[in-house]
Formats: structure tokens, sequence, C-alpha cells
């Protein structure tokens, strides 16, 4: 009955007899109270842990919720006196552009280099914080199709880069639409960036089976990374180069990852100084 019903809170009838039989009994009984308060104890810390699991989440979700905020807020606000520094500094240099001297030129050429970079800042947070909130709408998604269309774009952007494109044909998914695109434009954006000192550059986005899932990936030749530092690509606000030689924000990155999360997939990134980076992901299909 015990070894059926994995019940240890029964007890063998203990006998008169003082023989190897009611030893076994005593011991055996003795093994059943120890397997009892073993599972008491096993219960007790599952239940403990539980509740810490909720505790935390609830706290780890509040602390997001008012981080998520705090950025929104901060980001617009940050627009109103970002606009009255842009439009000063153009009527100064529409009004007294002639009369200014070179140096003071240059000086209002910083700021409307530094206004440009902190608007880009303030798009990102704010992009962050959308994808963080916006609701799930899953279609089929041919991402082949979002990659070239991206690629063209490029292209068009800067016709004298010499760049060979390789796009894997039939990458559909099911997944929303618009934020896959966003996640594409930021990998792919990526590759094109990081990639410019070399020419040719590669760009390639493939497909590839990996233990019963499959994965996703983007390809460059270009300066590549660390592979020690892999994890802060992930972290907002990090970077690996310095502005001066690649320019950016540090915000694409997390942006995708909270787009794989959201879709219930994953990203990882590989890659090596001067050899170049390859970013891959999964997304599930949910209706499996």
């Amino acid at each position: 009955t015990v070894a059926r019903e994995k019940n240890y809170s029964l007890r063998a009838k203990p006998i008169a007899a003082r023989d190897e039989f009611a030893t076994l009994i005593t011991a055996f009984n003795e093994m059943l109270s120890r397997i009892q308060e073993r599972d008491a104890a096993l219960r007790r810390a599952r239940n403990e842990l539980e509740q810490r699991v909720q505790e935390r989440t609830k706290q780890l979700v509040a602390a997001n919720r008012d981080l998520e905020s705090f950025s929104y807020s901060v980001s617009h606000d940050l627009r109103g006196p970002l606009e009255i520094v842009n439009g000063m500094s153009y009527i100064i240099m529409q009004q007294y552009g002639r009369e200014l001297t070179p140096g003071v030129k240059d000086c209002l050429d910083r700021i409307d280099d530094a206004s440009k970079r902190m608007a880009q800042l303030i798009d990102d947070m704010l992009n962050l914080a959308r994808v963080t909130k916006s609701e799930m709408h899953r279609e089929r998604v041919d991402l082949s199709a979002i990659v070239r269309h991206i690629a063209e774009e490029l292209k068009q952007r800067e016709p004298k880069r010499e760049v060979e494109f390789v796009i894997a044909d039939g990458a559909v998914v099911q997944g929303d639409a618009h934020l896959l695109r966003v996640a594409m434009d930021n990998l792919i954006g990526n590759a094109w960036k990081y990639s410019s000192n070399k020419s040719p550059s590669r760009i390639e986005f493939g497909v590839r089976p990996s233990k019963g899932d499959t994965v996703y990936f983007v390809q460059d030749n270009g300066a590549g990374f660390d592979p020690r530092s892999a994890q802060r690509l992930f972290q907002p606000f990090q970077r690996l180069h310095p502005i001066s030689e690649f320019p950016g924000t540090g915000v694409g990155l997390a942006t995708v990852q909270r787009i794989m999360q959201k879709h219930g997939g994953l990203i990882w990134a590989e890659g090596a100084v001067g050899v170049g980076a390859t970013f891959s992901f999964t997304v599930p299909d949910d209706s499996a």
C-alpha cells in the first residue's frame, strides 16, 4: 500500500515478539517516519519558495512598470526644451549666419549634432517603452520579404557601398508584424552599420535547424565584438564601440530582445573582434 499509494503516513502493526521480524517492522516504521518528515519539510520549503517567487515577480513587474513610465514621461518632457534649442540655433544661423565667425558657426554645428543625437535617443527610449507595453497581434509574417525590403532601402540610402546581401527564402513565422519589422530593422541596420569598414561587406539572413527548433540569424563580416561582452549588447545604453566610430544610442538590441521575449523566443550573439557578428533568434509558433 505504501509503494502503490505513496502514503507514508501508514505504519506496519508492531508485534509482541522480539525476533528479526519485529526488528524489521520497527526499522520500517522509523523509515516511514523519516520520509514523512522529509516530505513535510520539502512541502514547506516549496511553498515558501513559491511565495517568495510570487512576491519577487510582483516587485519586478511593479519596478519595470515604474521604469517604463518614467522613461516615457522623461522622453516626452525632453522634447520641449530640445525643440527650443533646435529652433534658436536655426534662427541664429539663418538671421546672423553671414556675421558669425567660423568658431561660432562650429559651435552651432556642434549644438545641431548634439540635438540630433538627443532626438534619436528620445525616439529609441520611446520605442523601447512602446515595445514593452504594446499588445501582440499574431499573424503570418514573412521575415525574408521584410529583410529584402530593408536591404533595398539601405542600398538606396547609400548606393555607392559595396554590399552583398544573402537572404534565405521562406522564413515565415507566426508573430506580430509590426514588432518583427522593428526587430529586423535593428538587426539588419546594425549589420549594415558595423560592416561599413569592410569592402565589400557581406550581410546574410539565414535559417538553420537546432535541436528541434528553427533558428533565424543575421550575420555580417564587420567590426565584431569581444565575445566576453556579449551579454552587454542587450542592455540599454551599453555600447562596445566608441560613438565616434559607429554612431548610435545602444538601445536597438535591447528593443530586439524585448520583442523576442514577447514572442516567447530567445536572442543571442556570437562574434569576434574584426571578424564579424552573428545574431541568432527564435520565434516559437504558439499554435503548435
